[in-house]
């Protein structure tokens, strides 16, 4: 494991090697490896354990029993999944994570936290970044809301479209999701968002390959 690369997380801001040390001990540190489209975890599962994306990505979907996939969010390198089921134990997972691309995942049993001893200088830190993790996942699915409230499938492409220029500081990038992904997450059928892609292009609005975007001019 990565001990420098892992001091750059979010979670663990603030510790020292030490520190870290103790922590991942506490809360049985653990890596595993998936390949893409397996399921890590699945709605009616307790998760005992929190996820930290080292290398690849997943997607948090909700998945009915009639087929119908909607992505609420797409986790990279660094990221974090599952963290208030693993704290909240007797909580029911009501949604699934999923491979997005061949990835490695550190597992921590957060819940044991409570139980470390206050004088720990770990767990103090780790809390504080708990926190600071939990209100970057509320931004995230507070930006998702803005993106499927707009009526038509336009603006809700252009919703999304912005937001990632803003965050790029670019009007040149590429998003992480594919057409079908893309759909799922702004809850639009796929064939009537390659259509309305193809107005936007021929409109001057964008160019488009794949996941890379172009934005030409305001809509």
């Amino acid at each position: 494991m990565d001990m420098q690369k892992l001091q750059d997380n979010l979670l663990f801001r603030g510790m020292d090697a030490q520190e870290m040390e103790e922590c991942l001990e506490a809360l049985s540190g653990q890596t595993r490896r998936f390949p893409k489209d397996a399921v890590i975890l699945r709605a009616g599962d307790k998760a005992e354990r929190m996820g930290i994306v080292l290398r690849g990505s997943v997607t948090v979907e909700s998945n009915d029993i009639w087929g119908n996939c909607t992505i609420l969010s797409h986790v990279g390198a660094g990221g974090f999944f599952a963290e208030t089921y693993a704290y909240l134990t007797d909580a029911v997972m009501l949604v699934d994570v999923v491979v997005n691309e061949d990835c490695e995942v550190l597992f921590l049993s957060i819940g044991e936290m409570q139980n470390a001893p206050a004088e720990k200088g770990w767990r103090a830190k780790i809390t504080k970044n708990l926190l600071t993790v939990s209100m970057h996942k509320n931004l995230t699915l507070a930006g998702r809301s803005f993106h499927t409230a707009p009526k038509s499938i336009r603006g809700k492409v252009l919703s999304y479209l912005n937001t990632v220029s803003i965050q790029k500081r670019s009007t040149e990038f590429d998003i992480p999701f594919d057409r079908q992904q893309l759909a799922d997450y702004l809850n639009v059928e796929r064939t009537a968002l390659s259509k309305e892609l193809g107005k936007m292009r021929a409109d001057g609005l964008i160019c488009c390959r794949r996941n890379h975007f172009v934005l030409l001019h305001e809509a």
